[in-house]
């Protein structure tokens, strides 16, 4: 039975606690989905100030909902629009201090105000991305850019 750990010390010692529960959760399991819904959850449970917290796989030139935490969603975003579409398109993680001041910001959650999304690559292959949203202004910043793209590395070696 999983049980959520008490997140302490720096930033950095906190995502690195996060990354090991990850580790621990997926060990072993070849369902993909299963591994993206409890990557979701766990985020879900540690991340503070966040609205929405879930992934987007790609199927062919768009990205489709998968698991995720929060309100129902928009469910097909194609390639280059929004962020999620952009990051996809890219490869390149975006942090996105105001959704607002995005060109082509899809919005799915109106209270959204910020928004991280790191793409998931496997062998040179786009998978798809995880997306964060905040109800705060600049809620993310280097710090959760590093340690989410290692937690998305840590994930796709599962995938």
């Amino acid at each position: 039975m999983f049980q959520t750990a008490t997140y302490e010390g720096t930033r950095e010692e906190q995502y690195h606690l996060v990354i090991a529960q990850l580790k621990a959760l997926i060990d072993g399991e070849t369902s993909r989905t299963a591994n993206l819904a409890n990557a979701s959850a766990l985020l879900g449970q540690f991340l503070r100030d966040i609205n929405w917290v879930g992934f987007y796989l790609l199927e062919g030139e768009q990205l489709v909902l998968g698991p995720f935490q929060g309100l129902p969603a928009c469910v097909r975003i194609p390639l280059g629009r929004g962020v999620c579409g952009t990051a996809a398109e890219r490869r390149e993680t975006l942090v996105i201090e105001d959704v607002e001041q995005f060109p082509g910001h899809i919005a799915c959650d109106a209270a959204s105000r910020s928004e991280i999304v790191v793409p998931i690559v496997k062998d040179d292959e786009l998978l798809g991305v995880l997306d964060i949203d905040s109800p705060q202004l600049a809620r993310f910043d280097s710090v959760d850019r590093s340690m989410l793209e290692r937690f998305v590395a840590e994930l796709t070696a599962q995938l």
